[in-house]
C-alpha cells in the first residue's frame, strides 16, 4: 500500500511536469538568420516557416545567439560590432 505522503509527492511532481510541458508547448519558437549581403537578420516563425520581420543590423552580420531568457538576440557583425535585437520590439538597442 502506498502511503499518503508518497501519493502527495507523486501528485506534486506530476503537476510540475505538466506545467513545464504546457510552458514548452505554448512558447513561441523563432529562428534568427543572419543575411550578410543585406546587413539584416530575418526572424522566422518556426510554427509556420514564414519570415515575420527583417531587422537591420551592422555590416556583414554572421553569428547569432539568443539570450537564455529569450529577450534579446546578439549578432556579431563583420565590421567588429555587435548588434543587440530586442525580441519584444525587433529593434536594435
Amino acid at each position: 500500500m502506498i502511503s499518503r505522503h508518497k501519493l502527495y509527492s507523486l501528485a506534486l511532481v506530476s503537476v510540475a511536469v505538466i506545467l513545464m510541458l504546457v510552458n514548452i508547448v505554448n512558447a513561441a519558437s523563432f529562428s534568427y538568420i543572419s543575411n550578410s549581403n543585406d546587413n539584416t537578420v530575418s526572424v522566422i516563425d518556426t510554427a509556420t516557416n514564414t519570415v515575420t520581420t527583417t531587422v537591420p543590423v551592422g555590416n556583414g552580420p554572421s553569428d547569432v545567439a539568443v539570450t537564455p531568457d529569450g529577450t534579446s538576440v546578439d549578432v556579431t557583425n563583420g565590421d567588429g560590432t555587435v548588434s543587440v535585437i530586442d525580441t519584444a520590439t525587433y529593434t536594435v538597442t
